[in-house]
């Protein structure tokens, strides 16, 4: 009884408070008002989470029933079970690199599209070589052999520079930018040359991308340019100023910085 008391005296002071209560010398009759009450908590029932039973490991040596299933798993990397058997492959693991390589030379483009897809994710070096044999294949569709600098620069990059040294000459300009934007990803002292020797491409966007690989590899920035206007006897006179930082610090690069020293650990004071 108290507590109804009260909770209708809060009510009543909240209303007066917020002014819905008519004024002195007006009536109650047809007015309205409200009067705020708690109103009981009850906490939703807990969640049952079911069990989730753990996935299955991959096996660590592939019996010939497992080879056999890997291998009629390439034909479905085109279709409407693409993404089931991608998936069937990253759960192979590094098993699945053979396969997949094997892959890369079928005949349909979606499914050696998709074989770069899986190794990307299966993120296994030894399936480097086999991706910038793509990567070069001036044959091969350009944005498949785009996708597959793009994966081996990202699977190992320490890989991709003899393959980034080739496709930066290659007649597809779109193949010359992928190459030198990937380039960023090479830290090895042999790439800033191929990169210096971009920036007078012909396309000026490709030029830029040099450029910026570039700053991103040494942070130089050379002198105020006007690239948008720019043509390709600009840009040739322009690397000069990157040829010249280049020798001046080339020497810079031989070696790794080394390794910064732990701190000392602080002495222990004597007592007296």
């Amino acid at each position: 009884m108290r507590q109804n008391l009260l909770v209708g005296l809060a009510g009543f002071l909240l209303a007066l408070q917020l002014g819905i209560f008519p004024s002195a010398g007006s009536s109650f009759e047809g007015s309205e008002f409200s009067v705020l009450v708690q109103i009981p908590y009850e906490p939703p029932p807990k969640a049952e989470i079911p069990d989730i039973p753990e996935a299955t490991p991959a096996p660590t040596e592939l019996s010939e029933k497992d080879k056999e299933r890997l291998e009629s798993l390439i034909p479905l990397l085109e279709g409407r079970q693409e993404y089931w058997a991608m998936g069937e492959f990253v759960h192979y693991g590094k098993h699945s690199v053979p396969y997949l390589v094997k892959a890369l030379k079928m005949p349909g483009p979606r499914v050696r599209y998709n074989a770069i897809e899986t190794l990307g994710m299966i993120k296994e070096p030894s399936s480097v070589p086999g991706l910038l044999e793509v990567a070069v294949d001036t044959n091969e569709m350009s944005r498949i052999r785009s996708h597959a600098i793009r994966t081996a620069a990202r699977i190992d990059p320490s890989q991709v520079r003899p393959a980034i040294q080739e496709m930066v000459k290659d007649p597809n300009s779109t193949i010359r930018n992928t190459a030198v934007y990937e380039a960023r990803r090479v830290r090895q002292k042999e790439i800033l040359p191929i990169i210096i020797g971009v920036i007078p491409d012909p396309e000026k966007y490709v030029s830029i991308t040099a450029r910026d690989s570039f700053w991103v590899l040494t942070g130089f920035i050379s002198s105020p340019h006007d690239w948008e206007i720019s043509t390709e006897q600009d840009r040739k006179e322009w690397a000069k100023e990157w040829w010249a930082w280049w020798e001046e610090h080339k020497s810079k690069f031989d070696s790794p910085p080394p390794a910064k020293s732990s701190p000392k650990a602080p002495e222990s004071p004597e007592v007296h």
